[in-house]
């Protein structure tokens, strides 16, 4: 029986692959026949990419913000390709050509995200079925599919995390830092999943041993407190007992020596270059950007609606607040006061009217002074679904996962929905498996939400008032 079973979740994995890479085939063309030329950071991006190409590899654009993994991978595939087949140079790093490997990029993160979800998810837990539509779904989440067709970052550094991530979720710590280097080659705010692998593998170990110490607890006949104070001193005290220990803390170095390297090797790179971005400053400058959080928590509750939220749920939220009333109130109290003080808006996001974010900030936000302030419940909510989402994990994860997610949010000045392609993959790969039922809801939005962007970037092309360049809608 099994057999069969491992048989028929093959080759359903196959034909959810292989109509992926035929539908993105067909956009990938679809794409070059509409706009051959570069298309916004295309600008950058390709003429680096070519200078490289050329062997001039002292050139350096500084207007670009990120590491130059991108265009060395590139010239690294695109080179002997063409020294085997006899391409000339220009046809060799075309933009067409270039905006090709990052389609190579995205079938490797079908491919990976499969294997993570069937690492994560084990063969007890959830069925074949399951982890392939889970998989064909993520492979197509809108932001992240739309970059697939453009020569931008977020695909090879979205393979490289997720790689990484596989690696030491498998135990190849050396491995999962090498990749993680390539990942922060690639933008450089990937260190922190860096460091959630190494924390993950100290929140297991750590967990190993809070279960032992609710053991010697329970023989001697301490009751749990609900409270969350008493609970939370608790954790503290063997936190630090923990790492007061010296076989302890010392088997833990020994684990994730190769992540700690790599951070500290990134640490000296940032106080030599006197930041963490390359080249242009003047538009990233770093800030506290709070309210990034509960962008974050909407667009996650948006993107995954279909699995978190059902009738059920909804009273289990009103139940949570009706019992915890005062813990909810100081919540809303700080959460308005992060907005009321911490929200910024970007030049870009006011000025910029091709991407839909633009769009989100002038139709909901712009409304009325109040609209933001109003929004607030809507965050609470969002916050509670998606950490009761990951209520499965432990403590000690939960910890690591929400430290890196403030890292790589918080101190981004720009609403930008791609900074939140990564955190929410590590999500969605580690929330529960859904049912069939609810997979399908999530991916028939998905199919929806991408046909509806492709859409308008590829036929509803406009122009400027003062230029003549064609200007197109996008993430």
């Amino acid at each position: 029986g099994s057999h069969a079973m491992e048989r028929s979740e093959a080759s359903c994995f196959s034909a959810a692959f292989s109509c992926t890479f035929l539908a993105s085939c067909l956009l990938f063309s679809a794409f070059n026949r509409q706009q051959r030329e570069t298309y916004m950071d295309e600008a950058f991006h390709v003429p680096q990419a070519q200078a490289y190409c050329a062997g001039r590899f002292q050139q350096w654009d500084p207007m670009i913000t990120t590491l130059p993994g991108l265009y060395l991978l590139s010239v690294g595939i695109l080179k002997p390709t063409g020294w085997l087949f006899g391409w000339s140079e220009s046809i060799l790093c075309s933009t067409g050509i270039l905006r090709f490997i990052n389609l190579l990029f995205s079938i490797g993160n079908f491919y990976l995200l499969y294997l993570l979800f069937c690492r994560i998810h084990h063969k007890k837990a959830a069925s074949g079925f399951q982890r392939i539509l889970s998989t064909l779904t993520v492979a197509i989440f809108p932001t992240l599919y739309f970059f697939t067709f453009l020569y931008y970052t977020d695909t090879g550094s979205t393979f490289f995390t997720l790689f990484a991530y596989l690696m030491c979720l498998y135990g190849n710590h050396k491995t999962s830092a090498f990749l993680g280097f390539c990942g922060v080659m690639f933008r450089q705010t990937n260190i922190m999943w860096t460091v959630f692998c190494g924390g993950s593998v100290v929140a297991e170990k750590l967990s190993e041993g809070w279960k032992l110490e609710l053991l010697k607890s329970k023989e001697k006949k301490n009751l749990p407190a609900q409270n969350i104070f008493s609970e939370s001193v608790r954790i503290v005290r063997f936190l630090l007992g923990y790492f007061m220990s010296l076989k302890n803390f010392s088997s833990l170095i020994l684990l994730i020596w190769p992540y700690i390297t790599l951070v500290v090797i990134f640490t000296i790179f940032i106080v030599l270059n006197g930041g963490i971005v390359l080249g242009d400053r003047s538009s990233h400058e770093a800030c506290l950007h709070f309210p990034q959080l509960f962008y974050f928590f909407s667009f996650s509750l948006f993107f995954s609606f279909p699995l978190i939220v059902t009738p059920g749920k909804f009273i289990n939220f009103l139940h949570s607040v009706r019992i915890y009333f005062l813990r909810y109130t100081v919540l809303a109290i700080v959460s308005l006061f992060l907005v009321w003080k911490f929200t910024y808006a970007h030049k870009y996001l006011l000025a910029d009217n091709r991407h839909y974010t633009f769009y989100v900030w002038r139709k909901i936000f712009k409304r009325h002074e109040l609209v933001k302030y109003i929004l607030v419940p809507v965050y609470i909510f969002a916050g509670w679904s998606f950490t009761d989402a990951l209520k499965s994990k432990s403590v000690f994860w939960n910890l690591v996962y929400f430290i890196c997610l403030f890292a790589v949010t918080v101190p981004q000045k720009l609403l930008e929905f791609r900074y939140f392609i990564l955190p929410y993959i590590i999500y969605r790969l580690n929330i529960p498996m859904p049912s069939l039922l609810k997979l399908f809801l999530e991916l028939i939005i998905y199919i929806l939400v991408n046909a509806i962007a492709f859409y308008f970037f590829l036929n509803k092309p406009f122009h400027w008032p003062n230029s003549e360049e064609i200007q197109r809608f996008m993430w």
